[in-house]
């Protein structure tokens, strides 16, 4: 593979991942930053996971996975653990995306991995977080938007909840968010020689993405004298969600 070229030259990921989290890493790679992700011997079963399939392998693992370099390592062998610590002293980041604490559960959490290089940043993304009672939970792309009241079910005629089609927030925000924390504390390692500890859930990404809805239902709940309307609707409060518009369309009129 030729060497990588654009802003992030220079900069070192190693990846542990599984699914639609890997991207994290994604943009990053495009942006010129080396990734090297790191499969177990079973390999990561996004290639045949999902559809479509193309020339045998999935469009998923093609598009969030493009311009990487992989590696097989086993982390149950003190082999496998040897070569990723050596991995990591020459990196600048690590990203854990899977289950939350899959690292530290191989002996390669963040403590043991600043031992080894005090610069590294590492990021846990994750569904839920890695605290609380969702923590342990699996997920998927649209749990994360319906968690996040994007997304509203829909009951089947037999009872079943069946998901309409909609574009998918929280499993693109969330490694958008995680990729920015990423870079701010690469920065920070140069600057300072010290890493940091990341963590990013995608049902709180989701839920982010839609603050301005939220939040204006919360500014709804103070008294009258201090939420009003703007200028243009001669300070008239309306309904959340309706507040200068007409069924959730801006209007405005012009003179023939």
């Amino acid at each position: 593979m030729p060497a990588k070229t654009g802003p992030l030259s220079g900069v070192r990921i190693i990846e542990s991942s599984m699914l639609g989290p890997a991207a994290i890493t994604t943009q990053l790679c495009d942006l010129g930053a080396e990734v090297i992700k790191v499969e177990s011997p079973s390999g990561d079963y996004i290639r045949q996971m999902t559809w479509p399939i193309v020339e045998g392998v999935s469009l998923m693992h093609l598009h969030l996975n493009r311009g990487k370099k992989s590696i097989t390592l086993d982390l149950r062998t003190d082999e496998g653990v040897s070569t990723y610590l050596d991995l990591v002293r020459d990196a600048d980041v690590v990203i854990e995306a899977m289950r939350p604490g899959g690292l530290e559960r191989r002996g390669l959490g963040y403590d043991r991995l600043r031992e080894v290089n005090p610069k590294i940043v590492f990021c846990t993304i994750s569904g839920y977080g890695m605290t609380g009672p969702y923590a342990e939970l699996p997920s998927h792309g649209v749990a994360y938007d319906v968690w996040a009241g994007l997304v509203k079910p829909e009951i089947t005629e037999d009872g079943f909840a069946a998901i309409p089609e909609h574009p998918s927030i929280g499993i693109h925000a969330g490694p958008l968010f995680g990729a920015l924390g990423v870079l701010a504390g690469v920065i920070k390692a140069r600057e300072t020689g010290e890493g940091c500890r990341l963590e990013i859930a995608q049902s709180d990404a989701a839920a982010a993405m839609d603050w301005y809805r939220s939040e204006t239902w919360k500014a709804y709940e103070r008294p009258e004298d201090e939420v009003t309307g703007n200028a243009s609707d001669d300070y008239v409060r309306r309904a959340p969600g309706t507040a200068g518009m007409r069924d959730g369309v801006r209007y405005q009129f012009y003179e023939a």
